[in-house]
Order: C-alpha cells, then sequence, then structure tokens
C-alpha cells in the first residue's frame, strides 16, 4: 500500500488515540515554540533577494517525483531563463511521509522509517534501511544532454550543492513517530524518538514548527512562487 496523505493521517489519528496513556515528558515538545528552532536562519530563508525562488509542498514520497521536478526547475532557470545560480533558491517544505526523507541513513537503520513509510529497497525489495533519495551518484559529467550529468542528478545531495533548501516539520515527526510507534509496537518514549531523529537529520535541514504555517510565510512575506508536488 502506498501511503498518502489520507492514510498517514488515518494512521496518526489512530495513534494519538494513546497519547492519554503517555508520560507528560513525553507530550512536553508537540508544539515548537520560537525559542526551540532556528528561527533566525528561516528568516534569512524568507529574505532571500534571488530573482526565481519556488517553494516546493511535498507530501508524499512518491518515488522522488518531486526531487526530479525540483531539478527540472533549476536547470529551467539556470539554462533555459539564464538567471545566476545565486539568485535561484529552491525550497523543499517536506511533511507527511515525505518528511522522513530529512533524516540520515543511521536513523532509516535505526528505526522502521521504510516499513512505515512503505519504501522498499531496490537492492533488497525489503523496507529500506537507508535513505534511498539521499545520495549523490557521484557523476562528474557536465554535459546538459547526458542522463549521467551532474545536471540530471535529482538526489538531494546534489540538490543540495545547487542552492536547495530542505525544509522539515516538526509537527510532522511527531505525529509520524506516534503513528511508527503503534505500528511497530515500539517499547521507546516516542518523544525521545522524536528528539533522535531531528539531532540526525541530513546535513544543511532546517527544522520548522508547522510546514504548512512555512509555506505560508515563504509565500506571503518571502514571494516565493508555490508548487505542489
Amino acid at each position: 500500500m502506498n501511503w498518502n496523505r489520507r492514510s498517514f493521517l488515518t494512521t496518526g489519528a489512530a495513534a494519538l488515540g494513546t497519547l492519554a496513556t503517555l508520560s507528560p515528558t513525553a507530550e512536553g515538545q508537540l508544539v515548537f515554540q520560537q525559542a526551540d528552532w532556528k528561527a533566525a536562519e528561516f528568516s534569512a530563508l524568507v529574505k532571500h533577494t534571488g530573482r526565481a525562488k519556488q517553494v516546493f509542498d511535498a507530501r508524499a514520497i512518491g518515488d522522488g517525483k518531486f526531487l526530479q521536478g525540483m531539478k527540472n526547475s533549476i536547470n529551467g532557470f539556470q539554462f533555459g531563463f539564464g538567471i545566476a545560480p545565486a539568485s535561484i533558491k529552491v525550497v523543499a517544505a517536506l511533511h507527511g511521509p515525505a518528511n522522513l526523507l530529512n533524516f540520515s541513513d543511521a536513523m532509516w537503520e535505526k528505526y522502521p522509517l521504510g516499513q512505515f513509510a512503505q519504501l522498499n529497497d531496490p537492492k533488497t525489495g525489503k523496507p529500506a534501511t537507508r535513505n534511498l533519495y539521499l545520495h549523490k551518484t557521484g557523476n562528474t559529467a557536465t554535459d546538459l544532454n547526458d542522463r549521467s550529468s551532474i545536471y540530471q542528478d535529482w538526489t538531494i545531495e546534489a540538490l543540495q550543492q545547487r542552492g536547495m533548501q530542505m525544509l522539515s516539520c516538526h509537527n510532522a515527526t511527531e505525529e509520524a513517530v506516534r503513528a511508527m510507534v503503534t505500528q511497530a509496537s515500539l517499547k521507546a518514549d516516542p518523544e525521545e524518538i522524536v528528539h533522535d531523529l531531528q539531532a540526525n537529520t541530513v546535513p544543511g535541514v532546517l527544522i520548522v514548527p508547522a510546514m504548512v504555517s512555512a509555506i505560508s510565510l515563504l509565500q506571503s512575506e518571502g514571494h516565493f512562487t508555490y508548487v505542489s508536488a
């Protein structure tokens, strides 16, 4: 079964029904306040002065299609419209199941993220124990029309090198962890898992309190155009 927004939230809602049995400590960070995250970094992102600015609203992993779309957009801006790379800023606003791509390989190995996301590793045919979309291919070709070119690499690392900013939703992490704890009958305190995940994000990831709010501010104050991915 593929996770869509409805199934994700339904499972999350079922898990939330167990919150009454959790300790107060486990519920301590359900809502991020301004002092809990890097608000200044987000403010700088909002104020980016580039000419071409887009925010990709990604909820589903969907075989990484949103990453391919971001690669195509960067190429279009840079080569089709002649916009300097420094004037291009694309943001991956990840929530829902896509938010799991913000976490390192170590977290995918430690917790059943692949099982929870229904994401199988093509090398093993089993639930992924690594972030399948993280590592760049290592190709160095620069021919724009070569499919093995660096300009056709749509992995997270490759896009980050071209200026893409990854955002992680704190609320989505909280929901996913509680659903995953219920689904996999994990014994760990959900809040401990949340802290562990957020301490081990992919380098460069910026955690925001609520993605729906972050997207709104990027649009209204930062004049980022919105792309539903």
